[in-house]
């Protein structure tokens, strides 16, 4: 049995995994479980009624897909705004904190596994210390500390680990977790109110402790804080004492975590400590070819190639450019991407690193130009369409070349909410997935940009 807070947790996690951490941070992380109705119906509280609309319209079939893959299969969802969730305790009270139901499902990524992890001479020791760990946990490099930079598979061997042990031992009690969500669940159990206090605390050191695995992710986002670093300490020592396994996994090694108080770093490297290095051109090939089979993508030899030996930063970005690619191929009706789609793909990157320079003034001039439209329009309030696409075009490109924050930005559109602002770039951005019109209009005024 777990309890909802949990289970929930598990949802967010696969949620991460299948949209963009802006759109994940803005619209799912406040989410709030408000009642499991008779283990049908989920009852969820958005953080305001744009944050309802935004879900609700865009990303309910991937909310519904993890909430299936967490709670069960054809359970009904409801999101309420702020109004709605206060009339709706008013009428049924808080029960969720009570509540604990089966896991129904495995809830780590099904793509994780060790089967889809490409070993190479960069990661194959990692590799060697998660498949013995998965195989005897607690027994064998306890704890497991993984180190490496972003996109390099971290994530990608916990869920590994994650998946072998739900398979091979489903008994097992498990838990994946950030650092932030560690964190965020220990603030919040100590900002319960007073009467209630005691009880929060209790059911979140039962959530952490009575584990046989527990794995962290990001552990160094930890280091600033001293509050949460002291129960974490207690989490470990609680779980090691008792041989439960525990895997880490950060960006640096724990010399390197600053602030980290030392009997944290003692505990850290008293395992094995082992990192997760840069993949070589064979391997980088080898995870290309991996990610086509998984993806049934159709992709040349020589076009993998390409990418592989031009990209030298990360998995992550590797398997982007790839999936690009083979979107500007489809585009174009064919069954197969070339290099040629390759090279087109390079290049329109290349322009999008020669914007540099530019400012908010200088897209929302072009977008101005390109759809024969004043400033005093794109910045006003006028609703008409005619209006309303070059405003948003204008948000996504500042957005995307320039990155400055929505508040910024709001500021410029006639003091926006950043909300809205947000709202904007997330609707073009959705809308370049599928939407050849709109990927046109992008095109066009980025060659503005370029040669003016």
């Amino acid at each position: 049995m777990q309890d909802l807070s949990s289970l929930w947790d598990a949802v967010l996690s696969k949620l991460e995994l299948t949209v963009s951490n802006v759109s994940f941070v803005m619209w799912f992380r406040p989410l709030k479980v408000v009642d499991f109705v008779d283990n049908k119906k989920l009852i969820l509280a958005a953080n305001s009624a744009s944050a309802k609309n935004q879900i609700s319209r865009n990303y309910f079939d991937k909310l519904s897909k993890s909430v299936d893959d967490i709670f069960g299969e054809n359970i009904e969802i409801e999101v309420l705004d702020p109004t709605e969730e206060i009339e709706y305790i008013k009428l049924h009270g808080e029960k969720t904190k009570e509540k604990e139901i089966e896991v129904t499902k495995n809830p780590f990524n099904a793509k994780y596994t060790f089967e889809n992890f490409v070993v190479g001479k960069s990661n194959q020791f990692v590799y060697a210390a998660s498949r013995a760990v998965a195989e005897h946990p607690g027994e064998k490099f306890n704890p497991l500390f993984i180190y490496g930079g972003v996109g390099l598979g971290k994530t990608h061997l916990l869920h590994a680990i994650g998946n072998f042990l739900k398979e091979s031992n489903p008994n097992l009690n498990v838990l994946y977790c950030t650092c932030e969500q560690f964190a965020n669940d220990y603030i919040e159990s100590l900002g319960s109110a007073p009467s209630e206090k005691s009880k929060a605390v209790l059911q979140f050191r039962t959530k952490y402790r009575n584990l046989d695995v527990l794995m962290v992710d990001d552990i160094q986002f930890i280091s600033k804080k001293t509050s949460t670093q002291e129960e974490f300490f207690y989490t470990f020592n609680e779980l090691y004492q008792n041989n439960k396994q525990i895997i880490i996994t950060s960006d640096r090694p724990p010399k390197d975590i600053e602030t980290l108080t030392d009997r944290l770093r003692s505990r850290f490297t008293s395992g094995l400590i082992q990192d997760i290095q840069s993949p070589d051109l064979e391997t980088k090939i080898a995870i290309l070819r991996k990610k086509c089979q998984i993806e049934k993508y159709h992709i040349d030899d020589d076009a993998i190639d390409y990418i592989a030996e031009h990209i030298n930063t990360n998995i992550r970005e590797l398997e982007g450019m790839l999936s690009k690619v083979y979107f500007l191929a489809s585009l174009s009706n064919k069954h197969t991407a070339t290099k040629e789609d390759v090279i087109e793909a390079f290049n329109g990157q290349i322009e999008e690193e020669k914007n540099e320079g530019l400012t908010a003034d200088d897209i929302i001039r072009e977008v101005c130009k390109y759809f024969d439209i004043t400033r005093a329009d794109i910045v006003g309030k006028k609703k008409s369409k005619e209006v309303v696409e070059p405003r948003m075009i204008a948000i996504y490109l500042i957005t995307e070349i320039l990155e400055m924050p929505l508040i910024s930005i709001g500021k410029i559109f006639g003091g926006r909410d950043h909300s809205t602002i947000g709202h904007s770039r997330d609707k073009v951005a959705d809308e370049l997935k599928t939407s050849h019109k709109m990927q046109t209009f992008i095109s066009e005024i980025k060659k503005m940009l370029k040669s003016g």
